[in-house]
């Protein structure tokens, strides 16, 4: 058990190293973002998870009326 969480740990160490520059690049660009830019990056996330939401909604209405014969 010790050795398999050795691995995962591993695993996570290795993400971290090649994700960190990627990370702090994408926060640079933010931050160098005007105000208005990063409301409207804001309001489109909200827009994107609205939309999905409501496609989850239908779909599971979906399931929900189908009947077993």
């Amino acid at each position: 058990m010790a050795a398999g969480s050795r691995g995962g740990l591993a695993r996570a160490v290795t993400a971290g190293r090649r994700a960190w520059p990627v990370l702090l690049m994408a926060y640079e660009r933010w931050q160098a973002l005007s105000p208005a830019e990063k409301e409207r990056y804001r309001r489109q996330a909200r827009e994107y998870a609205d939309r999905g939401r409501s496609a989850l909604d239908v779909a599971r209405r979906r399931k929900g009326d189908r009947t077993s014969p």
